[in-house]
């Protein structure tokens, strides 16, 4: 019976390593969920804390490439002009420029302009003093002045001042009277 009294001895003390470890292991548990409590917190504050200024770099970043851009944009535009400075700096090309875009010609060399099939004939002399229907600038200035002289229909609104000649004169500014 030794051998039964000692088993059942021996169980109950079992129990109660494992009822004690078990409880061991709850405190555990609730202080962990404690501690990752404070520990999110504390990642937390530290995301909010250097998320501004980790935006602000990022947009410091983006502007910093894009300044760089234009620097780089500027300088090929100023390659590029001092190419163009100096090729108006030969006599050669000048010559050349004046030549296409002036039509201008060497002493003893005679001038031709083609007109081609694109190109529309330029106006010289009277044609280009007449206007669409063909009248003159001045004679569409008189017609206009001879229309702001007369009286409105009736019924057109826009009621005129009488007009001050007596009935019957004759206007001696009108050449077609």
């Amino acid at each position: 019976m030794t051998r039964t009294s000692a088993a059942a001895e021996a169980r109950p003390a079992a129990v109660t390593t494992r009822t004690a470890h078990h409880s061991d292991r709850e405190r555990r548990s609730a202080s962990f969920t404690g501690r990752a409590a404070v520990l999110v917190l504390v990642v937390a504050a530290l995301a909010l804390t250097l998320a501004l200024p980790v935006r602000a770099w990022f947009a410091q970043r983006a502007e910093i490439a894009a300044l760089r851009d234009d620097v780089s944009a500027a300088e090929q535009r100023v390659a590029d002009l001092q190419v163009r400075h100096e090729r108006w700096q030969d006599p050669a090309f000048i010559a050349a420029e004046a030549r296409r875009r002036l039509h201008f010609v060497m002493p003893g060399e005679v001038g031709y302009v083609v007109i081609g099939a694109d190109q529309a004939v330029p106006e010289s002399g009277a044609a280009a003093v007449a206007g669409e229907d063909g009248s003159t600038w001045y004679a569409r200035l008189w017609s206009s002045v001879r229309a702001a002289d007369q009286e409105p229909a009736p019924g057109a609104g826009g009621a005129r001042p009488s007009d001050p000649r007596p009935a019957g004169s004759v206007d001696r500014s009108d050449p077609a009277q």
